[in-house]
């Protein structure tokens, strides 16, 4: 049962569909629409990326700092996204998506106050989400890499690829906003906030080990 789970991780590592592996193989030139709904499609089916996001705003009650934050997210894996793949910096897609479950891990413990409890130090918040947004940028990069994508219009490509994670990114938000606000209307939100973390850093371990055993039986 565990072999399984394993070499279905190993299938999907890369989160692309059929139907999208077959349009990067056969594009090129020039395609917004596809890009942009590629890119969209991307981020609402990204479990990985929404649970990071869902640690990021879990404790964040007023838009402003909602906005900062999602900011800060936005400009790291836009910059890593254009640069990973024009640069074409190659990087093995198993471990920076390790990196990116962990990434969820260190936002759960951030909740909690891990760092404070066992550490006696808080790490820049902010700071934190640029950075792992930097490696959730080149996790779309290397997907995106796995693919001989003309360089004729490419960064145009690119470019709508990354609006379309962005529209994507916004469309998700709005909806777990919604649902955080009602949940938020209870008592059960603030007693059940160590249980959600606790099993936010469980996904996020999971996610991780999935992705190391991937990464082990590529080798």
């Amino acid at each position: 049962m565990l072999l399984t789970l394993v070499c279905i991780s190993v299938a999907v590592a890369h989160g692309v569909d059929a139907n999208t592996q077959q349009f990067l193989q056969a594009n090129q030139g020039l395609a917004i629409g596809p890009f942009l709904y590629i890119g969209a499609k991307h981020m609402v089916t990204g479990y990985d990326h929404l649970l990071f996001l869902l640690g990021v705003i879990f404790f964040l009650f007023r838009t402003r700092d909602i906005l900062i934050y999602v900011s800060l997210f936005t400009l790291g894996h836009s910059l890593t996204l254009f640069f990973g793949v024009l640069g074409n910096i190659a990087v093995n897609a198993y471990l920076i998506d390790a990196i990116i479950g962990l990434s969820v891990v260190y936002k759960g413990f951030d909740n909690l106050g891990g760092f404070q409890k066992l550490f006696g130090w808080q790490p820049d918040t902010k700071m934190a989400v640029l950075v792992f947004g930097l490696f959730h940028g080149l996790g779309l990069a290397t997907k995106l890499q796995d693919f001989d994508l003309p360089e004729h219009d490419l960064w145009k490509n690119l470019l709508a690829f990354n609006v379309g994670v962005e529209l994507g990114q916004f469309l998700a938000l709005f909806f777990i906003l919604i649902l955080l606000s009602f949940w938020r209307r209870f008592d059960s939100y603030f007693s059940f906030a160590v249980l959600t973390n606790t099993l936010l850093m469980a996904a996020g371990l999971v996610l991780c080990g999935y992705q190391m055993a991937g990464y082990v039986l590529t080798k």
